[in-house]
């Protein structure tokens, strides 16, 4: 009877403990704030340009395949146990104590993220404040920070003629003569700055990309000062983070009404304008037409699989604390279908806005669209601003585009922030009741830290972070997930957990996905990671070793928890040889495993 009532009274102090975290006001704001996790800029930046290389329409297909028999089922994994557990992606896993460091390492990735995401919202607000200046300062070079080798595209009204302004001098060129205009507007002059290998030339909107926004310097080795306008830029993002993330959820459910609403009403407008520009249908037709023989190739199936996983953000960690917010009965199978659907179809929604501005542009410059394709930065802040110069009312449609750029970027920023603050008060619940205070205080270090991301040089601080840190540690934790829920723990357990929880079980398919397909296609991308490294540029320039070494680094940092927390484990277990600590440590996982599923049915 006593220990009876121990156990009655542990439970209730838990639940008590989840309940203190508080809920979602509404269901309606659960959904947005994971709509806004899940619909980044690499559905705006990315996806286009890989459905257009494996393709076209017929990426969808492995994509698809990949979404439900791979996708689906690892982003419903994390949503049922952040939701059944009342726990953010820290604690949850104390159902399995030789994994705590997943927590940790997780808290890791998610702080040095932040850091340099917010500098992209820095540079759309950066852009968005310069699109108040009449002209644009990326259409001409006759600014402070223009070169002599700076050139200026604009187009005539006969479509068979472009000028190119060349060190303010104007000549016309026949578009019918190849050589003419290979050799002034090929690719690579226009994307990487060379026009042969005697005469160097660079766009008006490079030099203000790279001389105005960047000041880039030569290297990782000369960081140079700090740009006030960008640091400016920099604050101002993370103000904006602050304020909305003032109250936790309490804020960020309001605020999500509008920065996940905001992007689809801006996407609208921008691709009815562009759907009335010469050569939008020919871009919508280049990146939809299928080419059903790239789907023999496995790269096709590879890099499908590669961008349903970075994509939909599973083993990050916000997905299972948002989740953890939300109501113990709450259907999470559906709502998980349901997000899932709105993430990935943004991303065709997406490519549509995009291709049709591309098919404009190669309408204009009389290239293939292939030729002015691009991915990635390059694509928001040196293709689509060059292409909506062009328009009519400049000025109002890129402030309309980089608005929809920063209300994209900020949802993303708020659901990291809001998992590492959220551990934060997990580990030291006093903190709740001081919640704008910490996030203030967050706010000031996560912009002291990133200062050094507004110099001179942080352009190639930003490349080592983003090409290093999620290579590893992302399919190793996603892969440990399933080890622990599809095997440790047991899918058949989980699954009779999340019966308990929404009244129906999970299909079996699922079940063999968390057991097997998911771990062989994470070690597939992991492996694949590896065989295909290549060390990181920025334009010409390479990294020097030192340089390399501390991008391996930046992967290897958020790993280092795992051996470390496993260790301890073992070492806490109680045994003569490791054996028997190890068999103890096993025992010990089960009891956690029992009180795990006691405490939290509970909540029933």
């Amino acid at each position: 009877m006593d220990e009876k009532d121990s156990k009655k009274t542990n439970m209730n102090s838990e639940d008590s403990s989840i309940n203190s975290r508080g809920h979602w006001d509404s269901k309606m704001e659960y959904i947005l704030t994971m709509v806004g996790h899940c619909v980044g800029l690499g559905n705006i930046w990315r996806f286009p340009y890989l459905c257009m290389r494996n393709g076209g329409g017929a990426f969808v297909v492995p994509y698809v395949v990949c979404l439900v028999i791979y996708g689906l089922p690892l982003y419903f994994l994390e949503v049922s146990i952040g939701q059944f557990s009342g726990k953010g992606f820290f604690h949850v896993w104390s159902v399995c104590p030789l994994f705590k460091g997943i927590g940790v390492g997780m808290f890791i990735f998610n702080l040095v993220v932040i850091f340099y995401y917010n500098l992209i919202n820095a540079w759309a607000l950066y852009y968005m404040g310069s699109s108040f200046y009449s002209p644009l300062p990326w259409t001409n070079c006759d600014n402070e920070w223009n070169t002599k080798h700076c050139i200026t595209e604009s187009y005539t009204s006969d479509t068979n003629n472009s000028t190119v302004i060349l060190n303010n001098s104007s000549l016309v060129v026949n578009s019918s003569n190849s050589n003419d205009l290979d050799w002034l507007l090929n690719t690579s002059a226009i994307l990487h700055g060379r026009v042969n290998e005697s005469i160097v030339q660079t766009t008006s909107q490079e030099e203000f990309w790279f001389k105005r926004v960047l000041h880039l310097s030569d290297g990782l080795h000369e960081m140079g000062d700090l740009d006030w306008r960008l640091a400016v830029s920099y604050l101002a993002a993370w103000i904006v983070v602050c304020l909305c993330l003032i109250k936790g959820i309490k804020s960020v459910g309001k605020v999500v009404y509008v920065t996940a609403l905001l992007p689809y009403v801006l996407l609208i407008v921008i691709l009815v304008r562009g759907l009335m520009l010469p050569g939008a249908i020919d871009g919508i037709i280049f990146y939809l037409r299928p080419e059903f023989h790239k789907l023999a190739d496995p790269q096709v199936w590879l890099e499908a699989a590669l961008q349903v996983f970075y994509s939909l953000g599973p083993a990050w960690g916000p997905v299972i604390t948002l989740a953890s917010y939300n109501k113990f009965n709450n259907n999470c199978f559906r709502d998980s279908f349901l997000l899932v659907s709105i993430a990935e179809g943004t991303s065709l929604f997406g490519g549509l806005v995009v291709f049709t501005v591309i098919g404009y542009m190669a309408k204009l410059a009389d290239k293939p669209i292939q030729d002015v394709v691009q991915a990635g930065p390059g694509l928001a802040f040196l293709a689509y601003p060059e292409a909506l110069s062009t328009l009519p009312l400049p000025n109002v449609w890129t402030t309309v585009f980089f608005l929809m750029l920063f209300s994209v970027g900020i949802d993303s920023q708020f659901t990291s922030v809001e998992a590492c603050l959220t551990t934060v008060c997990d580990v030291y619940p006093s903190l709740r009741r001081r919640r704008e205070s910490v996030s203030i205080l967050f706010s000031v270090f996560a912009v002291t830290a990133g200062l050094i991301l507004c110099t001179r040089g942080g352009l190639y601080v930003f490349q080592l972070i983003d090409w290093y840190i999620a290579s590893l540690s992302l399919p190793l934790f996603g892969l440990c997930e399933c080890l622990v829920f599809g095997w440790i723990y047991g899918a058949e357990m989980l699954s009779r957990d999340i019966e308990i929880m929404i009244g129906r079980g999970v299909p079996v398919y699922m079940r063999v996905a968390w057991c097997f397909v998911n771990p062989a296609l994470l070690l597939a991308i992991l492996g694949t990671s590896l065989y295909l490294y290549t060390p990181p540029v920025v334009g010409e320039y390479v990294y020097p070793p030192y340089g390399r070494a501390i991008g391996w680094g930046i992967a290897v940092l958020p790993l280092l928890p795992l051996p470390i927390f496993a260790i301890k484990a073992i070492m806490e277990a109680r045994g003569d040889t490791f054996y028997e600590r190890m068999y103890t440590g096993g025992s010990k996982i089960s009891q956690k495993k029992v009180q795990f599923k006691m405490s939290f049915s509970m909540l029933m």
